[in-house]
């Protein structure tokens, strides 16, 4: 789907939830699990050849939060990692990460290290649906989790993984304007990626590329 063709930002999240139980299913993805089962999406999705030529084995299980507050104007709750952390340090993410072998579904993962990371209870929660498999450089085999988040929820922050939680307006990031593709050299690679900068955040990689998956999934023809 083109900018052409896009929906114009003010009417971006005025339907978003009626969109997403329409578009969506809480059916875990095959390949989550089958290596062999076809999964598209990831870091090298709009290179798909590079892959093999970079010799990316993403095989370990993952799930993250795409968390869609409920509002007048629906926004999307973000976090920002530590700086001091092995991997993706001071990187914009979702709450979310590998999941564990008690963890029944991806959205159960998900809800985990969201009330690990952050502390939102699982009451302000409303699982929707599940997006597109997601590859990744680090290793990982992501299931984004689309859920309603309700106005009211609080937060508690810890410290060891967060530095920060924060809002950006849906109609923002479901505006295809906003969806910059830049480039880094990565192990003699050039590597693209989406961006979404957003004021003094850097929304990119694996984040923006999920958040890209979201506005085909929901808005796409």
């Amino acid at each position: 789907m083109d900018s052409a063709a896009a929906p114009t930002p003010s009417v971006i999240g005025r339907d978003f939830f009626d969109r997403a139980r329409a578009r969506l299913r809480l059916e875990v993805p095959p390949a989550l699990h089958d290596h062999m089962a076809p999964a598209t999406r990831g870091d090298l999705d709009v290179d798909p050849e590079l892959w093999e030529r970079a010799g990316v084995a993403a095989t370990r299980p993952a799930a993250v939060l795409v968390s869609v507050v409920d509002r007048a104007d629906p926004t999307v709750l973000l976090t920002q990692r530590t700086a001091d952390l092995a991997s993706h340090a001071g990187q914009i993410a979702f709450p979310g990460g590998k999941m564990d072998p008690g963890d029944a579904t991806p959205a159960a993962a998900a809800m985990r290290e969201a009330e690990e990371e952050i502390g939102l209870a699982h009451g302000m929660i409303e699982p929707i649906g599940y997006l597109d498999l997601y590859l990744t450089f680090s290793g990982f085999r992501i299931v984004p989790t689309v859920a309603r988040i309700a106005p009211d929820y609080r937060l508690t922050i810890n410290p060891s993984e967060v530095s920060d939680a924060f809002e950006v307006p849906l109609a923002f990031l479901m505006d295809v304007q906003n969806h910059a593709l830049h480039s880094r050299d990565w192990k003699g690679i050039k590597r693209r990626y989406y961006a979404m900068p957003f004021g003094e955040r850097y929304i990119w990689g694996v984040t923006a590329g999920i958040l890209r998956n979201l506005y085909e999934r929901i808005y796409g023809t």
